[in-house]
């Protein structure tokens, strides 16, 4: 199509052209020292026309011939540029192909490239790419050394102004290896370098999630999962499974009463209404000499215990049963209420058992301490917990050998 329209525009000139100059009777005279020149209008214009076209060539010729180093230079400037960019996807291709060695060798070549181009030498990004790919191969190889060199004249580079977001994956890279190495006082210093906005990354936070788990913070550490969980980083059942271990870590952590309650009113209270959680509490709580505190923890759960599954609701039965020292005569209601309740459920049963024996309400317990020991899928240790009240039962009574019996088979319970 295009060829067609010049034809016609071809076709038009000459028509036009035949039409304006065909009569055209024009002179052009030219006067010099006495002679006179007289040509044809129309042989005038066509030499002028022609004069024009051969100046411009000859002078396009010169350019070209005196700018022919200058272009020479320029090629071998481009073949060697286009060879570093090759070499930069080369180790880009490898390091993803896991063969490191070969990464690595690519990165310095392409870093060895781009010194020799003056595009590419004002190009900090381009040789923070390549110094990150061969440091990243280097830390595959288990290099540390040559690794870390690498590392900090990346972070050197990034400091001058390497682009924004060259900069936070370099840092992020050395956090990232840092955890890696195992050295959580450097990842945790580079995260302080973090700006803001990157520190509330998903990565970043996951990050700072290592650091603190390495640093056996497990309170910063369930702070820092919440945030990923809440940035829906986590699976609904990782992130729950997660958290509950981070929240019973940190309640695990305090070694006196006032560190435990402190803890307790730093977990969130998504964790508080966890049984698991809550029963490790009241446990720890008993264990630390404060039961009737772990008790106060249990008691918002114990009130809505049919809104708990099994394996909840015998969680904090079990706590229940071992933070039972000292206990009240406010719980018999709720008690007995569970009781009548859940009248086969067997840490139920054995919750309301130690909850009668610490009353001393023998003639009661004996029932549900009964069901709780004869009940295999029951905790060993509340079995023979229920033994053993059993057996303190029959001495009250003067039953020697019941008692002896239910001694034995609390010994006999691994």
């Amino acid at each position: 199509m295009r060829n067609v329209i010049w034809l016609v525009l071809l076709f038009t000139a000459a028509v036009v052209a035949a039409l304006s100059l065909g009569d055209n009777d024009g002179l052009a005279s030219f006067y010099w020292a006495g002679w006179r020149l007289d040509l044809s209008l129309n042989f005038f214009l066509l030499a002028a026309v022609g004069t024009g076209f051969v100046v411009v060539t000859a002078v396009h010729a010169v350019n070209r011939l005196i700018g022919l180093p200058a272009r020479a230079r320029e090629w071998r400037g481009l073949r060697v540029e286009r060879a570093a960019h090759a070499a930069l996807r080369e180790a880009q291709a490898e390091y993803f192909g896991a063969r490191y060695s070969r990464a690595h060798k690519a990165a310095v070549r392409a870093s060895a490239l781009r010194q020799e181009v003056p595009t590419l030498a004002g190009d900090l990004e381009f040789g923070l790419l390549a110094q990150l790919l061969a440091a990243g191969s280097l830390h595959r190889l288990q290099d540390k050394v040559r690794r870390d060199e690498l590392l900090n004249a990346a972070l050197r580079t990034a400091r001058r102004g390497g682009g924004a977001a060259v900069d936070d994956g370099v840092r992020l890279l050395a956090v990232e290896w840092a955890l890696d190495d195992r050295d959580g006082p450097r990842a945790e210093g580079l995260l302080a370098e973090l700006q803001p906005g990157v520190a509330r990354r998903t990565q970043a936070l996951r990050l700072k999630l290592q650091a603190a788990r390495l640093a056996r913070r497990p309170l910063d550490a369930l702070h820092t999962a919440r945030l990923l969980s809440n940035h829906q980083a986590f699976s609904k059942t990782a992130a729950k499974v997660l958290l509950r271990s981070l929240a019973i870590e940190a309640l695990e952590t305090p070694h006196d009463a006032d560190q435990l309650r402190r803890t307790w009113q730093q977990v969130d209270s998504a964790d508080q209404r966890d049984p698991f959680v809550v029963a490790r509490a009241a446990r720890r709580a008993a264990l630390l000499g404060v039961p009737d505190e772990g008790r106060a923890w249990l008691r918002p759960l114990w009130d809505r215990l049919e809104t708990l599954d099994a394996e909840g609701r015998a969680e904090l039965a079990l706590a229940l049963a071992d933070a039972s020292a000292g206990m009240g005569a406010d719980w018999l209601p709720r008690i007995e209420a569970a009781q009548r309740a859940y009248p086969t459920d067997a840490a139920v049963q054995a919750a309301v058992g130690a909850a009668l024996v610490e009353r001393q309400l023998w003639g009661k317990a004996r029932r549900p301490l009964e069901l709780a020991a004869d009940s295999p899928g029951l905790a060993a240790h509340a079995r023979r917990r229920a033994w053993r009240s059993l057996a303190r039962l029959a001495a009250e009574q003067g039953d020697e050998e019941r008692a002896n019996t239910c001694y034995r088979a609390a010994g006999e319970i691994d």
